[in-house]
């Protein structure tokens, strides 16, 4: 071999680069707790809402997919505080009529997201159809608006709840959470006049608070002066 094939020898890397390389492990270590850990702007809303009672629905099995959803590790509800603070207020405003809230979905990682995204394009795992969605075609899910890429409850002030009695009991509101259908638009003309009514009384009372609400599903709101409109998280829920 000539000597342009010979092997160079190695050699030891400075001092200073050792350095740069330290510090870029620490930050790149501290940039990956953080995205674990909720940002201070969130807070765990049964430390906020009075008596809020908790449903969490995607860190079990009793959901659309049938299983606990990635990024679900534990049955809490985050939310931003401007989110907290608002449903807060909707639960002082409720209590004297004997009513409480109870939510089935808070902050939403986008992990679990792409979960959902996942299960909706396996189109030979329908597990939960009869319970979730018995008349509607898995293919259309997408297209009809029950599942989507992004969620607004990744951006943390986007909650899916309903009413109860303080003794547990939820108020009638003509179909179960997540049920895919459109009698789960909050003015279809289809359920009775009870669960019409009390799909009123949810809606003004989170509109009165400052949310928004979804036209195909009565659970879903979001805060109209949400802090993070355009952020989506995925630190997990533990």
């Amino acid at each position: 071999m000539g000597n342009r094939d010979r092997e160079r020898p190695e050699s030891n890397p400075s001092p200073f680069v050792i350095s740069l390389l330290a510090a870029a492990l620490v930050i790149c270590t501290s940039q990956a707790a953080a995205a674990q850990t909720p940002p201070t702007a969130f807070v765990d809303a049964a430390t906020v809402v009075p008596g809020l009672v908790l449903d969490m629905r995607y860190a079990g099995a009793h959901n659309f997919v049938g299983r606990p959803i990635n990024g679900y590790e534990a049955a809490r509800c985050w939310l931003t505080r401007s989110a907290a603070d608002a449903l807060a207020g909707v639960a002082r405003d409720l209590a004297p009529r004997g009513l409480v809230l109870k939510v089935f979905d808070c902050y939403r990682p986008t992990r679990a997201v792409a979960n959902f995204v996942r299960w909706a394009r396996d189109l030979s795992d329908t597990a939960g159809k009869a319970e979730f969605y018995p008349q509607v075609d898995k293919r259309t899910l997408f297209r009809d608006g029950y599942i989507a890429t992004h969620s607004g409850h990744s951006r943390g002030s986007t909650i899916d709840m309903t009413l109860a009695q303080a003794g547990g009991s939820e108020l009638d509101m003509g179909t179960p959470f997540d049920f895919f259908s459109p009698r789960s638009s909050p003015g279809d003309p289809n359920v009775s006049a009870t669960a019409r009514a009390d799909r009123a009384t949810l809606a003004a009372a989170m509109r009165h608070r400052g949310f928004r609400p979804y036209v195909k599903e009565w659970w879903h709101f979001t805060l109209a002066r949400e802090p993070f409109p355009n952020t989506y998280f995925d630190f997990p829920v533990r």
